[in-house]
């Protein structure tokens, strides 16, 4: 397999060479743990005639230490020395190349290398993995000459990157030490899926991996962050894309009394009865886009409350397409007029004015931001509702409500009035609808020559969309300003959109990151240049870029 990867790489060519890579200094994790634990272990190889050496993810050498000088002189000419890339799709298969590439310990032998000139080498290499979030940081690699190998190389590399991630779990800060403490005693204790989620640290053991596919472990990452920043515990029960209900059991962890995050256990639900997936039809209003599984299931319970005439509370957070969902649900009921009315707009006393006013001549009717009146307005509502016009279907009016924030209180008279609720799912929830609503916003900002490239349909699809819907038709309008026709590439985007930080920025960061973006665009991606541009050294654009995510 790691042959078929090289040759589809390489082609046939027999001595691919290994390039180097300029790198700016760095202090990654890794690298404070290799200086404190690899001089020992070279030590213990002193005198033996092996290289001990140390690359990154990319198969990129950090380090190489020990081995004697007649090896180091053979190393030297095959460029295994540091700063060279010894990738798969470098260099072929070798001990680091393909270790990266399979994750996990192996031994590469004289003639199994791929490049000639590596075949009077055997190979043991060992991915190092960050000790809570599992991410793969690099690999510990053993070389020596072809004849001297024994599987004792093996055993030493997998030996010493055990100890690199000792070394970065005692360096971890208190709340990711707290987090991966309670994570491992969860899964201990626990036969279900289980999630640990803190400030920089996401974690899933093997049973969510198995149990759900990917669509479904997105939404529940999502979900988990939203309650992630819950000091007491909570459960929620949630639709997943797949049409899986599960119930998340979140409890939080503190260290020192401060919050580090949290655990959450997840247990599947039966499905409800009621949660059917309908077949896309003449049923779904087709200025709704969007097909997947849970948006679908949305709009078909808002679709049949308005055929039935079932007053409907529709909640969910600003910009999810609530006032949309309702006005397309409603066109499918023929000889009917909707009168939409926006509480935050009018204002309470308007607002009943108008809705009289409607209700007497037969409309149909939306109050929008229902939550932004006055308790006394609410009752007012309620009076005005279970007047005379309050009469059995089919001449009884179709009311329905958007209500946010969604832990208001349900106890007044008005919603006690409305038997049926719908929540309509944040756009992070159901992301592979994305390229659906890209699509149907450009059109309708009559920009019907304008498509994404698939980087830059990727790259919004990794965003959190805090906005909602709202937020990416922005977006749109911002990218139809900067590009009228043709195809948007990535660097086409918004700067906003070319972060992946989930953290909320203030504004200055906000800038700041802007600042960034453009100066990379400007000069082609090259760091040191629009560092320079904007007067900040190279080491902070770089430390800059990774915390704010940003996508070169």
């Amino acid at each position: 397999m790691s042959w078929s990867r090289s040759r589809q790489a390489l082609g046939d060519d027999d001595r691919p060479n290994a390039a180097y890579v300029e790198r700016s200094t760095t202090d990654t994790v890794l690298e404070r743990a290799a200086r404190s634990v690899l001089p020992a272990l070279a030590a213990d190889i002193e005198n033996e005639p092996v290289s001990l050496i140390l690359t990154d993810s990319n198969g990129i050498v950090l380090s190489r230490t020990a081995g004697d000088s007649t090896l180091l002189t053979a190393l030297d000419r095959v460029d295994l020395a540091p700063g060279f890339r010894y990738a798969e799709t470098q260099v072929g298969t070798n001990g680091i190349g393909t270790a990266l590439e399979v994750g996990r310990p192996l031994l590469v032998d004289g003639d199994q290398h791929f490049s000639g000139p590596l075949r009077s080498f055997s190979c043991a290499g060992a991915p190092v993995t960050h000790p809570i979030t599992g991410a793969i940081l690099g690999v510990v690699d053993l070389t020596t000459a072809a004849q001297n190998s024994n599987t004792l190389l093996l055993s030493f590399a997998t030996l010493a990157a055990a100890r690199l991630r000792e070394r970065m779990l005692d360096d971890a800060t208190e709340p990711d030490r707290a987090i991966f403490s309670a994570y491992r005693s969860a899964c201990r204790r626990s036969s279900r899926p289980v999630v640990a989620v803190g400030d920089e640290v996401v974690m899933m053991n093997s049973l969510t991996r198995q149990q759900f596919d990917s669509p479904d472990q997105m939404a529940i990452l999502e979900r988990t962050r939203d309650i992630g920043g819950e000091t007491k515990p909570i459960t929620i029960l949630t639709d997943l894309p797949s049409g899986t209900v599960v119930r998340l059991s979140y409890e939080p962890t503190f260290t020192g009394g401060r919050l580090a995050g949290g655990i959450v256990r997840i247990t599947k639900q039966v499905a409800s009865p009621s949660f059917s997936i309908p077949k896309v039809s003449a049923s779904t209003p087709p200025s709704i886009a969007g097909t997947s599984p849970l948006w679908r299931h949305t709009v078909h319970s808002v679709v049949e409350a308005c055929r039935r005439q079932d007053w409907l509370v529709v909640d969910g957070e600003p910009g999810v397409g609530k006032t949309a969902l309702i006005r397309a649900a409603h066109q499918l009921v023929p000889n009917r007029r909707l009168a939409v009315l926006d509480a935050g707009e009018l204002g309470g006393d308007d607002l009943l004015t108008q809705a009289s006013v409607e209700l007497g001549s037969g409309s149909d009717l939306a109050i929008l931001h229902a939550h932004a009146m006055s308790e006394a307005h609410l009752a007012a509502l309620a009076d005005l509702l279970q007047g005379p016009h309050a009469q059995e279907p089919p001449l009884r009016p179709w009311v329905a409500l958007t209500w946010y924030p969604q832990d208001s209180t349900d106890t007044s008279s008005l919603l006690r009035m409305f038997p049926k609720s719908v929540t309509v799912p944040p756009l992070r929830h159901h992301l592979d609808d994305i390229p659906d609503l890209v699509r149907s916003l450009l059109d309708t900002l009559g920009a019907t020559g304008l498509t994404l490239a698939p980087a830059a349909s990727n790259q919004l699809a990794r965003l959190a969309w805090r906005g909602n819907v709202t937020q990416l038709k922005k977006v749109l309008e911002d990218t139809y300003r900067r590009q009228r026709s043709g195809i948007v590439e990535l660097d086409t985007l918004p700067p906003a959109c070319r972060s992946t930080t989930r953290r909320t920025l203030t504004r200055m960061q906000a800038l700041e990151r802007d600042a960034i973006v453009d100066a990379l665009a400007l000069h082609a991606g090259d760091k040191t240049a629009a560092a320079t541009a904007i007067g900040m050294s190279r080491a902070t654009i770089y430390r800059k870029i990774r915390e704010f995510g940003i996508v070169p």
